[in-house]
């Protein structure tokens, strides 16, 4: 418990000096006396990043608003701020529009990454248990996270500004830079921590000895990122530039070492239980950031379930998002897949993905971790991790890969493997379509509700040679958010993104 309030702390002390550093000046806030003087201090600092990470993405349902709401596929019954982003009405300025059109979260981030790199030399020279491969672990992590913010706002703004120092003077002075060149920087952070990271802590990895901050590896699994963590963002920042000669590398390095990592794909079976696959911290979790309920981490918003799940699930009467039924059965249309189906008479036979399908309002119920894993809908708690990817994301990402590089073969392979898996026959061009078409719809039904569908949407126009709405949209740059009025006003180089002009 009492490492729980130190990391509290430590978040607390980064996050305003990001706030210093984006409002006001730059500024040095952690303590200059009694930080950095051992490892418990390195440890806490460390997972203030983390957590400083999971509050970028969580706080106001951020991921799914940007990665969900945005495509469009869900319908929103009563809340006109997701109903805006549904319909890329970006300048509307009721609800939680402009803190997702604010970018200082992510710099909160990215400070509190830059700081803990600038000063954890000092707990290395100040407590000799603090051992020097502790230390390059740590840092590997630290160039990991700030590594993914920057991936992560460049998907959503396009150019941002890349600090690489807290001593790099007044924010407000810093034009952004152009997206190619800070996702150059990523990959190459990304592979220099890749390099440094272990397969899994307190393992006996080469690259990590011992326990890891004196605990075992249970402690640790899908809770930190690893090598195969870097390698799956990197597949990930290769696929969004549209280079998928390294998508498919990176992605195959991940499938190829899984075993190292001690991963599996997804059971259909781990879909059933309460919770399901997103309960808990996982090791199946290539990247994820838990919020678990024995640690007291379970809250009432900043999980999907507050968006999605309603009767009878839980005492809710209208969900804020929902799909529709031609929607689902749009998605959903083969007899025998595990995730969610339909006999002839229109009548569920599988609900894991579906609750109250043939009610007013059909639930997303795939992602439903009440409090510890209960199913008593009573309770409006959530605890379900924010899993950003795993192992099924990578061979589809691969696949999509293999096809823009013109190896259908495998990537034919690749999808009637996971097809497979949830219960579905091999992959037909007759019956199916186009191949490309395919393994995006099965992204679709396999990644649903964790963030990815407004991308995926992106890449697939990019590659497709017809001309469409969201390809003109891609072209106009209107992929992209406007920035929140007061980040222009506190810092005079920017302009409004073009669009949204």
């Amino acid at each position: 418990m009492k490492i729980n309030y130190i990391i509290l702390f430590i978040s607390i002390l980064l996050f305003g000096s990001c706030k210093k550093m984006l409002d006001i000046n730059s500024t040095r806030l952690v303590s200059e006396e009694n930080m950095w003087l051992n490892m418990e201090d390195s440890r806490a600092a460390l997972m203030g990043v983390y957590g400083l990470t999971k509050a970028a993405m969580n706080d106001h349902n951020a991921h799914w608003i940007y990665g969900e709401v945005r495509s469009g596929d869900f319908s929103i019954p009563l809340r006109q701020d997701l109903k805006a982003v549904a319909n890329n009405d970006l300048n509307a300025s009721f609800g939680v529009m402009n803190d997702l059109k604010n970018w200082r979260r992510w710099y909160a981030v990215i400070n509190a990454a830059n700081i803990f790199l600038e000063r954890i030399q000092e707990v290395k020279d100040n407590d000799p248990r603090y051992t020097t491969n502790n230390m390059v672990v740590d840092i590997a992590q630290a160039r990991f996270l700030r590594a993914f913010a920057y991936f992560y706002m460049v998907r959503i703004w396009g150019d941002v500004p890349l600090i690489t120092s807290s001593k790099e003077g007044t924010f407000e002075s810093k034009d952004r830079d152009d997206q190619a060149k800070v996702l150059a920087w990523v990959e190459e952070e990304l592979k220099a921590s890749a390099a440094l990271l272990p397969y899994k802590y307190s393992s006996n990895d080469e690259q990590q000895q011992g326990n890891y901050y004196n605990e075992a590896s249970s402690r640790w699994d899908g809770a930190l990122a690893r090598k195969l963590t870097a390698y799956a963002i990197l597949a990930h920042v290769s696929a969004w530039q549209a280079n998928y000669p390294d998508a498919a590398a990176y992605s195959k390095f991940v499938i190829d070492n899984q075993g190292r990592g001690s991963m599996g794909l997804l059971s259909t079976d781990e879909l059933q239980r309460p919770g399901g696959f997103f309960y808990d911290k996982n090791n199946n979790h290539l990247l994820a950031f838990g919020h678990i309920w024995n640690h007291v981490e379970a809250s009432f918003t900043g999980h999907i379930e507050e968006l999605t799940l309603a009767s009878p699930v839980v005492n809710k009467s209208t969900p804020d998002m929902y799909l529709p039924k031609d929607k689902i059965l749009s998605f959903f249309d083969e007899p025998t897949d595990q995730r969610f189906s339909i006999d002839t008479l229109g009548n569920p036979t599988t609900e894991n993905y579906f609750r109250n399908f043939n009610g007013q309002y059909p639930i997303f119920s795939k992602i439903k971790v009440i409090m510890g894993g209960s199913t008593d809908p009573s309770f409006r708690i959530y605890s379900s991790a924010t899993v950003f990817t795993r192992l099924e994301d990578m061979y589809l990402l691969r696949a999509e890969s293999l096809v823009a590089l013109g190896e259908q073969n495998e990537a034919i392979n690749i999808l009637n493997m996971l097809r497979e898996r949830r219960g579905l026959t091999n992959y037909s061009s007759q019956q199916h379509g186009e191949l490309l078409d395919a393994i995006f719809k099965e992204r679709n039904r396999e990644l649903m509700g964790e963030g990815h569908r407004w991308y995926d949407l992106i890449r697939q126009a990019k590659l497709k040679s017809e001309q469409s709405a969201l390809k003109d949209l891609i072209e106009q740059n209107g992929i992209y958010w406007p920035l929140a009025s007061n980040v222009l006003t506190e810092n005079k180089q920017l302009t409004q993104n073009d669009y949204w002009k």
